[in-house]
Formats: C-alpha cells, structure tokens, sequence
C-alpha cells in the first residue's frame, strides 16, 4: 500500500508568506491530482510557538538564515513564520484537505526545531507517524512540498534510514537554496537510497 505525505504546503511557504519559497504555490493543483491515486495521505503542518528558538528573532544580534549551535546541532535561524494558529500557519486555500487522514505538526517544541515528518532535529524525538504507518500496512511513500532542501529532504532520508522505500516527486516540490542547500540536499537524499523523479 502507498501514501502520499504532502510537506508544509502553508501559507507562509507560499508567495506572500513570512517565508515564501520561490514558486511555492505552483505544486497544489499537481498535489491534489497525486492525491486521487494514493491509497493515503498525510499532511505535515510547521506548528511554531511565537517564541519558537528556531527564530533570528530570539536570537540578540542574530538575522535570519544566519546559524547557531543549538545542543542538537547546527540551527539555520529563520524569520518567524508558521505561528500556532495563524493564518500563516493555514494549509494553502486550494490544497485538498479532505483527501487526508492524518495531520503531523512538528516545531511545536519551543527549544527544538522540527525539519523531518518522523523525527525533531535532533534526529531521536519521533512524531510517531512511523508507527501510524506501519500498523496500516503503508510501505510505499511519496513525498512532495517545501521546501525540497530542508523538511522535504529531511524527511525523505528519514523514511530511506528506517526502511521505508522513498519516492520524491521533485515536480511537485520547491526549493529555498540558500547558499547551495538544494544541490547538497539533491546528494543527501541519493546516498540515503531516495529515489528522486
């Protein structure tokens, strides 16, 4: 069986959003005819705290997309964007929501950032949409959203590294590339065994 995980398409990711991803409203027609021929899909949704740490502005003398060493890692900051409750936050007006049967937010955790759909950045933390996918026999899984080089690709490594065989529509994905971000993450995910279309 098959699910069709649809990443963050969200008002702020889009044009006019807090922070749009260049093109990003051009996927949802594409997304929504992907929809019909999944035998699921599952939406994720950047659900942030209006002080989430993530964000340059709880960060003194800090921009955004400069980083910082956070205890998990490296943290791109970024500008605030996708607040609990928004309507940044909303999902795109035309994406079809009715197709889905689960919603996972990530970057609820004030301290730690969320990139990937099965685990927070420091790569431990799950969100428990592995086990909703394997008690329901879904082992094929397309992904498609925003933004290709960071929740996409995150979590297209994630589902290659715990056995998941992992298709990414690339069509029906954009990319921020920042500072080279789109290539690298392009040879992130061909090591992990992503299969890129």
């Amino acid at each position: 069986m098959s699910a069709l995980i649809v990443i963050d398409v969200q008002n702020d990711f889009c044009p006019g959003g807090a922070l749009a991803v260049p093109h990003g409203d051009e996927i949802v027609s594409g997304i929504n005819a992907l929809m019909e021929d999944s035998d699921a899909v599952i939406l994720t949704q950047d659900w942030h705290p209006l002080d989430h740490s993530s964000f340059a502005s709880q960060h003194r003398g800090k921009s955004a997309y400069e980083t910082v060493d956070m205890p998990y890692g490296t943290q791109v900051l970024w500008p605030d964007h996708c607040i609990i409750g928004s309507q940044g936050s909303a999902f795109h007006t035309d994406l079809y929501l009715n197709k889905a049967e689960m919603v996972i937010r990530k970057g609820y955790r004030q301290a730690i950032d969320s990139y990937s759909a099965f685990f927070e950045n420091d790569h431990k933390t799950p969100t428990g949409l592995e086990g909703y996918l394997r008690t329901r026999g879904l082992k094929d899984l397309t992904l498609v959203g925003l933004a290709t080089d960071f929740c996409v690709a995150y979590s297209a490594i994630d589902t290659a590294k715990i056995g998941f065989d992992v298709t990414v529509r690339m069509d029906l994905c954009r990319a921020i590339a920042l500072n080279g971000s789109l290539s690298a993450a392009k040879d992130q995910m061909l090591a992990a065994g992503v299969t890129l279309v």
